[in-house]
């Protein structure tokens, strides 16, 4: 099962990576805390102190088209923060 689904790169996670040493991640809505942790420290090689969770469930969108009236719904997701030790990083942009 693939757990790890995208790092999420905002300005806010970025200066809390910079000062607290956190990174996010969207995650898949079934893993617990313990299945991310292993998860993040197998991929990246790095030692996990700390995940917290959260839930976000989906919203109602409509817009209006010449066509009329859509309506829709966007996605639900799982988003993961792991707070890592002390010197322990992960460069996102190393692949680029």
């Amino acid at each position: 099962m693939e757990i790890l689904f995208r790092p999420i790169v905002t300005e806010k996670m970025t200066a809390q990576s910079e000062t607290l040493n956190r990174f996010g991640f969207v995650v898949d809505r079934r893993a617990n805390k313990i299945e991310i942790r292993q998860a993040v420290e197998k991929m990246y090689n790095v030692s996990v102190l700390e995940v917290n969770t959260m839930n976000y469930g989906g919203k109602r969108k409509s817009r209006f088209t010449k066509a009329g009236l859509l309506t829709g719904r966007t996605n639900h997701f799982k988003k993961a923060i792991v707070t890592l030790k002390e010197g322990d990083t992960i460069d996102f942009y190393s692949n680029i």
